[in-house]
């Protein structure tokens, strides 16, 4: 792995999307802090819209997405959507430094749209430049670098638009990270893709073209399904945290930052643990294991919640036995995220036609996309009915053994999948 993140074929793509999930981030959580602490009475409802105004433009631009990337280089669409990401981060700037939310949202909007381009050929252009052998633990590699600069972008934007001059340090911080991921992106080998493939720009009508091309791959499609499982219930799970922290373990922001690092830092071991685990190879043979185990490190870290009582600070919960238990559960059930996921990605790009695999990416992530807006559906209505973010695991970890024991008679049936 170290000598696939040291050449010229992985290393700049590594960086690139490692940034971009800084940047990202870091945008993100900047705005919803900043709407928090000046727009007192509208702030709840922007931090609430705030996460579908990042997600919706997978939904709608997904397959054109997917289309563009199978269509042209896709190094060259790469340079082209980093280009996009450091035009974003001048509105940005312009945007916090005039203090208008609304340009805000519209540039959150827009990299939510970059970053729905960018996916397809993150994830085509990995089997152009990496061997058989080598894609698991690539996939691998992107997961933790994906996560972990989720965690550095979201700790970055939180604690600088709060300090003095934040919306210099933020501004100034986007551009940087923006035109490092350019530069990186600049160093990303060809990938030619196919002149022939035809470009639509009907939403409804390309849409359900793309998820029609899928499901027709029984393999593609149930890993499809599944990844979409797991985000679906990872953001359930990180949506979940603030809410306990503060009314379960009367604590926080500090709580649930550690919480974010324990969970981001599993995921990262997880992924890169997979590829030493499968030895290379794709296969889902893990994933029904790694299910069960995500569930049963869910309810215990549940169960430790509820029993816990107050634990007001990061020092109150690392002096606690059950505050202790609460992080390794964190920790044990993401690193069985990282090796649930990683070979359901490699076996999309493994079981795709070279010239569609980017379409199937984007079939995945409007999959994604959905599974996630209905979590947060259900999630809040649960809470309406349950009034209880442990409850709300517990309800989640149950149904996701149910899926473990689906994925046990799917792989049964479905040999190839393995």
């Amino acid at each position: 792995m170290l000598r696939l993140l040291a050449s010229r074929r992985f290393g700049p793509l590594f960086v690139a999307q490692g940034l971009g999930a800084v940047n990202d981030n870091m945008f993100k959580n900047a705005l919803v802090v900043l709407a928090l602490y000046r727009l007192e009475s509208v702030g709840p409802v922007l931090v609430a819209l705030a996460g579908g105004v990042f997600i919706l433009p997978y939904a709608l631009f997904s397959a054109a997405a997917g289309q563009l990337a199978d269509k042209f280089d896709k190094a060259r669409m790469i340079r082209l959507t980093k280009w996009w990401e450091l035009g974003l981060m001048v509105l940005a700037a312009a945007g916090f430094l005039s203090g208008s939310i609304l340009l805000l949202m519209l540039v959150l909007f827009g990299l939510g749209m970059q970053a729905a381009f960018f996916s397809p050929c993150k994830y085509g252009i990995l089997p152009a430049h990496l061997t058989d052998a080598e894609l698991v633990g690539g996939n691998g590699l992107i997961e933790a670098g994906t996560f972990l600069g989720i965690l550095a972008g979201t700790v970055a934007g939180g604690v600088m638009i709060v300090a003095p001059h934040g919306d210099v340090a933020v501004s100034a911080a986007g551009l940087v990270v923006a035109g490092a991921g350019v530069l990186a992106a600049h160093f990303v080998p060809a990938a030619p893709g196919r002149a022939d493939v035809q470009v639509g720009w009907n939403v409804m009508r390309e849409t359900g073209g793309l998820l029609r091309a899928a499901r027709d791959n029984k393999p593609v499609w149930l890993a499809i399904l599944l990844i979409s499982w797991f985000w679906a219930m990872g953001a359930t799970v990180l949506a979940e945290l603030p809410t306990l922290v503060q009314r379960n373990l009367g604590a926080g922001g500090h709580v649930v930052t550690l919480f974010l690092t324990c969970f981001s830092v599993g995921i990262g071991i997880g992924s890169v643990a997979c590829g030493w685990l499968m030895k290379g190879a794709a296969s889902a043979r893990l994933v029904p294991w790694m299910g069960a185990g995500i569930s049963l490190f869910l309810f215990d870290f549940s169960y430790s919640v509820l029993v816990s009582g107050h634990l007001s600070g990061v020092h109150a919960v690392l002096a606690s036995p059950h505050g202790v238990r609460m992080l390794v559960d964190l920790l044990g059930l993401a690193v069985c995220g990282g090796v649930y996921s990683v070979p359901l990605y490699v076996i999309c790009q493994e079981k795709a036609e070279a010239s569609r695999r980017a379409r199937v990416i984007a079939a995945n992530n409007v999959m994604n996309a959905g599974a996630m807006v209905a979590a947060a559906v259900i999630t809040a209505g649960l809470f309406g009915l349950l009034k209880s973010a442990p409850d709300i695991l517990i309800v989640t970890a149950t149904i996701n053994l149910v899926v473990a024991g689906y994925i046990v008679a799917v792989l049964k049936k479905l040999h190839e999948f393995t």
